[in-house]
């Protein structure tokens, strides 16, 4: 039983039939909104203690004390004691009901200085309603006391508690102090009233809502509540003050227009029972997290005597000071409204989490396997713990308040409460868990502690406790303070907490909290806390590395796998689409990315249909080479698990869009990744054959139809290039679709493949054996392949057959229709050619690819034909052939066949006067590769000693074609011996033919003796006087002296190219024959014209450049003016150029002399420059102009 005040006993027959209405009244519900401190607060009173009572009823205003709210619980309990004398009740009853009000007065005065207060007299004469005059002027001193007239003591009547008693006197009238302090307690008791008013009126909004509907919210979360008046009435007022801090002012007046009930500039119009919260725009940054206290201060019920309390029922500590000042009361007053203040914040917390608590309880019935009803009834009693506590505790009824939790924490606020109680089957119903969420937690035992062998009263040990400096006010102290003991508490708890601690941790390390957001988001109950995880996630990093990315992703994958397709798809995506135009690329990145990484765990049909249209916008709009990459990687992967046949079309004009990207690590990913994996996908559909190779087909063929008067060589490099990746699956297709297939067994003695089987993949994915599945597997089928080739043939063999008939002779067409000019061509097909035949094997080329070449290729002088249209061995087909085809395998037997049909076409090229140019793109080609610089000398030297003496022209010019590539050594012992060897040959052409052969040398070469070889040879062109009327020589020797003299070297220019490139202008002047005349003097003009770039001394200049330029300049006058006036220009440039020289050589020899005197002048200047020491701009005025 509660301890109680001996003085305060009371047998009046109103009081005991007023009791149980205040019981009604004071037991409420925590689901009704009272008002007071949390159950597991250490610092709250224990049960035993007598809970002080504020008296903000205004059924206190009541004359006769009926319906005054005395929530003196303990009182109750003592009424049924009978006692026979007259209670001192009664008589104060009798006294105010007979108005013998000063009688009354001293009788309380009597019964306070014995220490014994009555709660009728003390209400009734602290009731200044009780005294209110009916007019405004003061009775006359003897008017006379009537039922309810007012008295003459005084102008106002003070009450007990404002008057001093060592002051006031029954003798005496100090009306002017008297209506001061009666006029202060007026005041403070007309805010109690305003205050009880907004109170009830919080509590009557609250109340609104039907009960019904408010179960409904509560057990359907995601539900709305409609807004309650209050609630609208204070949104209006941020929202207002809102508008006018940020200048929309007009705005606030339409509002204030349209909302004309409320009054905008007082809060308290509001009618809420809260302090001002913060403005909209703190609301945002706090994002809704519960605001911390406005001071620092402890705990609102930590440290307070409720003695102090105004209206205190039962006073711990009889007033022995009642002579209070006024300033002190005034600080009394404004603590206590403050306190109220923190009460009514710790109410709206409360609300908070009751709600939050409701929507777990409504988680648990969803996810827990137990009956409906039984879980039910499980959370009804979790949610009625604490009614019940205080129906068997009714003394602490005024302070119970709706449970912070729901059994699944842990709460160290209620250790010490549960150390004092003394009835530990009431704390345990406050705190029991729900006995079907959770095994766990039914089989938890209860934490015991052992309790000292002490007798100290609950008020002093709770007293002693306060001292323990402990915050659960905050966020963070409310979080603290509670320890989840359940994995979905763990949940909710990192849900609230997360969000304020990924801001406070360094970028550099954010990547830790990875693992912590996933497994959060994973596991929240909560749709909205998921997504805002999720958010932190992708936003977890301003400018995400690649580690840091590849972090995210593993995260996402792993979330993916655990949720599934459904999830992924209503969390994950989202977060991707809001970032697919983020400013920076690493975020993009991050999108580009997750799209291909998320793919195996999206719904086939969000995969083929959103994440596609997102890659395709990301590829067509974003800039960043790094993002399209990574979309085209991610595509690829969609290509790996897309099954919707329509999408065809678009994954083909997807492939083409990105190989023709500008960017180059593009295109390779293009190559490395999206090409295998979509023909990966053609494959199953059966379209490789009959669809994508074919349509890359016919694009090339139509480019080259378009092409005719200049070849788009890019479009036509993409085309060839997505051709040649098709290779390996185009092989895997015909080795898995071959008659044999079925029989491949991987037990046995397998041998293992050749390294140099197949040629290097541009990546895992277009290895054969990777596409096949093992390299155990391939080499079975290899087996059979050759086998089958070799001996049994392609009958029935399909998908080969589509090879043989229809893609190489549509191939071999292509390829005889292209440019042999075009080195670019020549090679791209050589390539693709190569690759083909590697890939489809020796046995196949031999059998199938060759014989198709030479069909063509049929090596006669009918074949090269102009005019009968048989010129195919002046097309492309004869240096892809040669560098594609007879290149593939470099065994004896093979180079024998390459020397043979360069041999041949040689021959028949010379034989037939055609030109030269399929020869020389083999050449080319072929000289590129180092290994093959012996086998094309030995080609030119069966050249060399031919018979025909076109033949040997022939092997002459291709000795220039090979030269820039041979090295030095080889130069000097196969080619300078073979074109010496030609250069004695008996025709004048074959001689000729060596000059250019012998200039390249001159260019390239570094060795003296050769270059000294070379010149020889060259001197006895031009003086042997056999030579003197060759014309086509000299044309010879004039065309290589202005091709290689600009690269020459500069002695063998000077001493030897340019004197005689004016022997030969001077020798033209006197040239009669008028068409070798201008041969020459054209051939010169580009000779001169291209030596006019080089750095040539002044003695050449003047002895041999400018004399051969105006010999040239003759003969320009007469038969070329237009040429005439560009050599003037020429000439006048090089003499000044010849002027400038000598004047500066001039100055050069007066440099020594000049010495001399700037030494003196250098002297003065550094002097002068040394006094400077002021500042930059006395420094810069130095060299400033004299105006």
């Amino acid at each position: 039983m509660a301890s109680v005040n001996p003085f305060n006993l009371s047998d009046s027959e109103e009081e005991a039939e007023r009791r149980p209405n205040e019981t009604v009244d004071t037991e409420r519900s925590p689901s009704d909104g009272a008002p007071g401190p949390p159950l597991g607060n250490p610092f709250s009173p224990p049960a035993d203690a007598e809970p002080p009572t504020l008296l903000l009823s205004s059924n206190r205003t009541s004359p006769s004390g009926e319906g005054i709210a005395v929530s003196v619980a303990a009182s109750s309990a003592m009424a049924g004691g009978a006692d026979t004398r007259v209670s001192v009740d009664v008589i104060a009853a009798q006294l105010l009901r007979d108005q013998y009000i000063l009688t009354a007065l001293e009788f309380h005065t009597e019964l306070l200085e014995a220490g014994r207060e009555l709660p009728r007299l003390r209400d009734y004469f602290s009731n200044p309603g009780n005294f209110e005059r009916q007019s405004g002027t003061p009775p006359a001193k003897d008017q006379v006391l009537g039922p309810g007239g007012p008295l003459n003591r005084a102008g106002s009547i003070s009450t007990l508690d404002s008057l001093d008693f060592a002051r006031y006197s029954d003798d005496g009238n100090r009306e002017t102090d008297e209506r001061v302090a009666v006029l202060e307690f007026e005041l403070r008791k007309a805010k109690e009233t305003i205050q009880a008013l907004r109170a009830n009126l919080t509590q009557a909004a609250e109340s609104e809502v039907p009960s019904q509907e408010r179960k409904n919210f509560k057990s359907s979360p995601e539900i709305q509540e409609p807004i309650r008046p209050l609630e609208k009435r204070a949104l209006n007022f941020l929202v207002n003050e809102y508008l006018l801090k940020n200048e929309y002012k007009l705005s606030s007046i339409t509002f204030s227009d349209e909302n004309d009930d409320q009054d905008f500039e007082l809060w308290d119009d509001v009618g809420l029972n809260i302090p001002k919260p913060p403005d909209l725009l703190q609301l945002y940054r706090n994002c809704g997290t519960p605001l911390p206290s406005p001071r620092d201060t402890v705990d609102v019920s930590v440290g307070v005597d409720f003695g102090d309390l105004p209206g205190n029922c039962i006073p711990q500590d009889p007033p022995k000071k009642p002579d209070l000042s006024q300033q002190q009361q005034t600080e009394v007053v404004e603590e206590l409204e403050y306190q109220i203040s923190l009460l009514n914040n710790e109410k709206q917390s409360l609300a908070e989490q009751i709600k939050k608590l409701q929507s777990e309880i409504q988680t648990l019935k969803r996810t827990v396997s137990s009956p409906p009803s039984t879980l039910d009834l499980g959370s009804q009693n979790t949610l009625n713990a604490t009614s019940s506590s205080s129906t068997s505790a009714p003394c602490a009824d005024h302070h119970s308040v709706p449970p912070t939790d729901n059994g699944q924490y842990l709460d160290i606020r209620g250790v010490s409460e549960a150390d004092a109680a003394p009835t530990p089957t009431s704390n345990q119903n406050a705190s029991q868990p729900h006995p079907q969420s959770h095994n766990k937690l039914r089989s938890r035992p209860p934490v015991q502690f052992d309790k000292p062998n002490r007798k100290l009263s609950p008020a002093f040990q709770q007293a002693l406790l306060s001292f323990c400096r402990m915050c659960s006010d905050s966020r963070l102290g409310a979080e603290v303070s509670r320890i989840a003991d359940s994995e979905e508490s763990v949940m909710l708890m990192l849900g609230r907490c997360l969000p304020h601690i990924v801001p406070n941790v360094l970028l550099a390390k954010r990547e830790e909290l990875i693992p912590l957001i996933l497994c959060t988001a994973c596991l929240h109950p909560e749709p909205k806390e998921r997504d805002q995880l999720l958010h932190i996630l992708f936003n977890l990093i301003k400018r995400p590395d690649d580690e840091q990315r590849q972090m995210i992703l593993t995260g996402c994958v792993a979330f993916a796998r655990h949720v599934g397709p459904t999830r992924v798809e209503a969390e994950l995506l989202p977060q991707c689409w809001e970032q697919i135009n983020h400013k920076y690329p690493e975020r993009r990145l991050l999108v580009a990315e997750s799209c291909g990484a998320l793919a195996p765990y999206l719904p086939k049909e969000i995969r083929s249909s959103l994440v596609l249209s997102m890659l395709q916008q990301m590829l067509t709009e974003d800039k960043a080479d790094m993002v399209r990459e990574a979309v085209v990687k991610s595509l690829g992967i969609i290509m790996g698990y897309i099954d919707d046949p329509d999408k065809y079309s678009q994954g083909f004009e997807l492939m083409l869009l990105s190989l023709g990207d500008p960017s180059e690590r593009v295109v390779s990913a293009v190559h490395q990744v999206f090409i295998p994996a979509f023909a990966a996908w053609t494959t199953e559909l059966g379209t490789l054959q009959s669809a994508l190779i074919p349509s890359l087909l016919a694009r090339i063929e139509k480019l080259l139809m378009q092409g005719e008067h200049g070849l788009d060589e890019h479009k036509l490099h993409v085309f060839l290039s997505a051709l040649q990746s098709l290779i390996p699956p185009l092989f895997a297709v015909v080795l898995q679709n071959a008659p044999f297939t079925s029989r491949a067994k991987l037990h046995g003695d397998i041998p293992a493949i050749e390294v140099t089987r197949f040629p290097r993949p541009a990546s895992p994915l277009q290895d054969v054996a990777t596409i096949i599945g093992s390299r155990e597997m391939l080499s079975a089928l290899l087996l059979l392949y050759d086998h089958q080739l070799e001996h049994e043939g392609t009958t029935g063999w399909d998908s080969l057959l589509w090879v043989v008939n229809q893609l190489l002779p549509q191939l071999i067409e292509i390829v005889g229709r292209i440019n042999v000019t075009s080195s670019t061509c020549v090679h791209e097909f050589s390539r693709f050619f190569w690759r083909f035949c590697r890939t489809f094997g020796k046995i196949f080329t031999n059998t199938k690819v060759k014989p198709q070449f030479q069909e063509i290729l049929r090596l006669s002088e009918e074949n090269v034909d102009a005019s009968a249209g048989n010129d195919i061995l002046t097309k492309a087909t004869v240096p892809i052939y040669a560098t594609g085809v007879l290149t593939c395998y470099n065994q004896e037997e093979d180079r024998k066949l390459l020397v043979g049909f360069l041999e041949d076409v040689m021959t028949t090229l010379s034989l037939s006067h055609a030109p030269l140019d399929s020869l020389k793109a083999s050449f080319v080609e072929l000289g590129a590769n180092p290994v093959y610089h012996e086998l094309l000398l030995t080609v030119l030297w069966y050249g060399v000693v031919h018979t025909s003496a076109l033949v040997r022209c022939t092997a002459a010019r291709m000795f220039e074609l090979l030269v820039k590539g041979v090295n030095e050594t080889l130069v000097a012992q196969r080619v300078v011996p073979a074109l010496i060897t030609l250069s004695s040959d008996p025709e004048i052409s074959v001689r000729i033919s060596t000059i250019p052969a012998f200039g390249t040398i001159m260019e390239t070469v570094t060795q003296k003796e050769l270059l000294e070889r070379v010149k020889m040879q060259l001197a006895s062109f031009l003086e042997d006087p056999q030579y003197q009327d060759q014309h086509s020589l000299h044309m010879e020797i004039i065309r290589t002296f202005g091709r290689v003299g600009p690269n020459a070297e500069p002695r063998f220019r000077d001493e030897f190219v340019l004197p005689h490139l004016h022997k030969l202008a001077l020798a033209n002047n006197s040239q009669a024959v008028e068409s070798k005349r201008i041969d020459i003097a054209t051939q010169l003009f580009e000779a001169y014209s291209a030596l006019s770039c080089c750095f040539i001394s002044e003695e050449v200049m003047v002895n041999h450049f400018l004399p051969g330029l105006r010999c040239l300049r003759a003969d320009m006058e007469q038969l070329s003016p237009e040429h005439e006036v560009i050599l003037c220009s020429m000439i006048k440039e090089c003499e000044i150029k010849v002027e400038n020289r000598g004047m500066a050589d001039a100055q050069g020899s007066m440099s020594i002399a000049s010495s001399l005197v700037g030494e003196d002048a250098k002297t003065k200047f550094l002097s002068k420059m040394g006094q400077l020491t002021t500042s930059g701009a006395m420094l810069a005025n130095v060299f400033q102009r004299k105006k």
